[in-house]
């Protein structure tokens, strides 16, 4: 049978420690934040492959900041100096 705590108040308590022996209940002094995290499933793995390695990607031309963008006339994505971080907001085309 497993342990049952029952908190017969309507005032606000602050659990401060739990044991195998006790759990120690004390009243908060400031009103008191609770976080709970819990983990979510997880996802499916990515790729173990480098995106360069795609049969759908030409990566020949990258250069640093570049911007990946389909381009279909040759049906792949493509990484290249045409599109980079400066060249989408420093006087690109809006």
């Amino acid at each position: 049978m497993g342990n049952t705590v029952q908190v017969t108040t309507t005032d606000q308590v602050l659990v401060t420690e739990v044991s195998a022996q006790a759990i120690e209940l004390q009243a908060p002094t400031a009103p008191a934040t609770v976080e709970i995290q819990t983990q979510g499933p997880q996802g499916v793995a990515g790729p173990s492959a480098p995106f360069s390695s795609l049969s759908d990607v030409d990566a020949t031309g990258k250069v640093d900041k570049s911007v990946v963008y389909y381009d279909s006339a040759s049906s792949k994505y493509k990484v290249d100096n045409i599109y980079t971080v400066l060249t989408l907001t420093d006087g690109g085309a809006f």
